[in-house]
């Protein structure tokens, strides 16, 4: 922290953090171990989830043969979209793709194997990332909660549906039950 700041650092202990300005990339990073949401529409539909060709007979909140990197626009407004690795490459470079890819694959694979050991599966969840001043990348904006992930039981998954789960998707639920357009009303 910067001298200014820590000389109130009792104060501010728990309570605070150093942000830094960041040239943020227009990309939802998802990582994807189980089969559900909007993955499993695509891949019902097409047998793939963002160009990635999967087995056929996968059922719904079932585990891939290995987790997937399934990139999403950052939509200004509305819904983001799935895209596909090579959207990203158009959109961000080949470079840039590439390393967005294996952090957000990495980060995925130590969180889930953390999470599982406590009995909880992060079936997915997205990253995002942006450019200091200096060209680095690093990780921004929320990471692993129940608004960025999926979590379920290890106790009371069961594949073949949707799965009770400790983050915002029964609303989901709730919401793919009404006759809406999923449009907002004025």
């Amino acid at each position: 922290m910067p001298d200014a700041v820590k000389e109130n650092a009792e104060e501010l202990r728990g309570r605070s953090m150093l942000v830094k300005k960041t040239d943020v990339f227009p990309i939802e990073c998802v990582v994807r171990g189980y089969l559900a949401g909007s993955g499993w529409k695509d891949y019902q539909r097409t047998g793939e989830v963002c160009g990635h060709k999967l087995p056929p007979g996968l059922s719904e909140s079932g585990k891939l043969p290995e987790p997937i990197f399934t990139p999403a626009t950052k939509a200004a407004q509305g819904h983001d979209e799935n895209i596909s690795e090579m959207e990203v490459v158009n959109i961000i470079g080949a470079e840039a793709a590439a390393e967005l890819s294996a952090r957000s694959l990495k980060l995925y694979q130590e969180a889930s194997a953390y999470a599982r050991s406590r009995g909880i599966i992060i079936a997915d969840t997205k990253f995002e990332f942006g450019q200091d001043e200096t060209g680095k990348i690093i990780l921004i904006d929320e990471v692993l909660t129940p608004d960025s992930s999926r979590f379920w039981s290890v106790e009371t998954y069961k594949p073949g549906g949707s799965q009770p789960s400790f983050d915002k998707q029964f609303v989901r639920d709730y919401l793919e039950s009404l006759d809406w357009d999923k449009l907002p009303r004025r």
